[in-house]
Order: C-alpha cells, then structure tokens, then sequence
C-alpha cells in the first residue's frame, strides 16, 4: 500500500501522506477559506467535529466534517462552494 494519496481540492490535484484529514489536505492546498453564509471566512478551528467550521463539500456531500474524514484516493474537496 503507498504511503502517498492523491486528491483534488478545489479542482487541483494534490498528493498527502495516508492518513491525512480532508481539513489539513485544504491546507496543505494553499485553499481558501470556505466563507460562510454571512460572507464571512471560516477556516478549522476545534480539529474534532465539534465546532462544525471545517464544513466542506466532499465528494458531492455538503457540510462534511472535513477534519473527522481521512483522504481517500481521488476524494473530491470542495471550500469554494
């Protein structure tokens, strides 16, 4: 098994280490913010599900918990919708 994953955020393919949250591959991305329905920008804040500020589009489900997912080969995640 490889150690290496590849993933897309926002449209660009990136590759994280196995193991690595859909939050921290945004991160790694360089993504934006998602920005919230007040236009306001959000970003990770407790790293556990509780805050609900890490909310991504993953894979076509919206407001997933994008710290509490591990990456997955070709995972789709989205900040900017």
């Amino acid at each position: 098994m490889s150690d290496r994953i590849n993933v897309r955020v926002n449209g660009k393919a990136i590759e994280v280490a196995a193991g690595t949250t859909a939050a921290a591959a945004a991160l790694i991305a360089r993504a934006p913010s998602r920005i919230s329905v007040t236009g306001q920008l959000r970003t990770p804040f407790c790293g556990m599900g509780v805050c609900f500020e890490c909310r991504m589009l993953i894979d076509g489900i919206p407001h997933s918990k994008s710290c509490q997912i591990l990456v997955q080969s070709g995972m789709d995640i989205r900040t900017d919708e």
